[in-house]
């Protein structure tokens, strides 16, 4: 697809997101932008939501809060530098509770952005995909059909939708409580191998 097309599809999509507010519970802070996504990336990384103190306030997924430091600790053991992937959510807005705190996005809340996700794959067009964390797995099933489950599969590099999917544990650190640092570690490393056959 010729760039300048290209470029006018993200700018459309962001303006999109921007203009969308479908969910009430929302804090409608839409963490999307050339400082996440970036055409052509050939690794695409989508987590769950923006964090009330990451995203939600930088507007970069993955920035800014504890996740976001270790998402960049994890990519240094894969090998990877941030400028070269692209990472978006499976929601684009913070879901919050009555009291601001984080809460898993609602079904109906993943199913009005998913839209957005699957956009967002189409433009990036990368060769490998990874989710992090069982909300973005689950979101990416719904786009296209997988047989990877999170606490099996984690690190396995699986066809996908003519691209490779690979399932990891969420960067924050309450994923520690399913599955060890040491083990979470290795994930990222064996990722970074596999990437380095497939690209």
């Amino acid at each position: 697809m010729p760039r300048l097309l290209q470029a006018d599809r993200f700018s459309t999509l962001v303006s999109d997101v921007r203009g969308c507010v479908s969910c009430s519970r929302m804090a409608h802070s839409h963490a999307i932008g050339r400082a996440s996504v970036r055409r052509g990336a050939r690794v695409l990384f989508v987590a769950e939501a923006p964090g009330r103190r990451g995203a939600a306030i930088t507007g970069v997924p993955l920035t800014g809060d504890e996740a976001g430091r270790r998402f960049a600790a994890f990519l240094t053991l894969a090998g990877l530098a941030r400028g070269e992937v692209s990472v978006t959510n499976a929601v684009l807005c913070n879901p919050h509770d009555e009291r601001g705190h984080n809460r898993t996005p609602a079904a109906t809340e993943l199913a009005r952005c998913r839209p957005f996700l699957a956009r967002t794959i189409a433009i990036v067009d990368p060769c490998v995909v990874v989710a992090l964390g069982g909300v973005a797995l689950a979101s990416l099933r719904a786009i296209a059909p997988h047989a990877l489950e999170l606490r099996r599969d984690a690190g396995t590099p699986a066809a996908w939708s003519g691209r490779t999917l690979v399932a990891l544990y969420h960067p924050g650190r309450r994923a520690t409580l399913h599955r060890s640092q040491d083990a979470q570690d290795d994930d990222w490393r064996r990722l970074g191998e596999a990437l380095r056959r497939v690209l």
